[in-house]
């Protein structure tokens, strides 16, 4: 548990630190993430965090485990809607996204664009294909779920309880519009 991974956003002035390994590495194709995705794509300087079927890929990391080392007065918030029970959370330094945090929740998804692609944590499943309209081109190359599965939510738990059932805030400074 020893090691260290040291993440940043596009222009290097936000940087993480996550210790371990992830609790699991998924990609989503939720509306929800694919809309936010779209939407943060359109803020000045901004790239995609979709993969070209559309999946947002993430590493699920307990919290307490994710450092913020610097660019902290960067941090914005962005909501699909004001009572969204999720954030996605932005480096405004250089609009990247850095990672998805749901209400309530003992993990942050933190998005793999953030990894060099030879450091990349590979994906082992790819979650809510149940919500595209045609799920038949998606790569066969992990499992393609319609929902989270038992397992999912198990891996999840089992972080809860290894945390103490502790959920660390983590604050950021305002909110984005996109």
């Amino acid at each position: 548990m020893s090691e260290t991974t040291q993440i940043s956003c596009a222009c290097g002035q936000t940087r993480l630190e996550l210790k371990g390994s992830p609790i699991l590495v998924s990609e989503c194709l939720c509306d929800s993430c694919r809309a936010a995705a779209d939407r943060l794509a359109t803020l000045p300087g901004a790239k995609s965090v979709l993969t070209s079927y559309g999946a947002t890929p993430c590493a699920e990391y307990r919290k307490d485990r994710v450092r913020i080392l610097s660019g902290t007065e960067h941090l914005r918030e962005f909501r699909l809607s004001a009572d969204a029970g999720s954030r996605r959370v932005v480096a405004t330094c250089c609009n990247t996204p850095i990672f998805l945090e749901m209400k309530g929740a003992h993990w942050l998804s933190v998005y793999l664009h953030l990894w060099a692609d030879d450091a990349r944590p590979k994906a082992e499943m790819r979650t809510m294909a149940g919500d595209l309209p045609d799920a038949s081109n998606l790569p066969q190359d992990i499992p393609n779920l319609r929902s989270h599965t038992l397992s999912f939510y198990a891996k999840l738990l089992g972080a809860w309880i290894a945390m103490g059932f502790r959920n660390p805030k983590i604050e950021v400074s305002g909110k984005i519009h996109a």
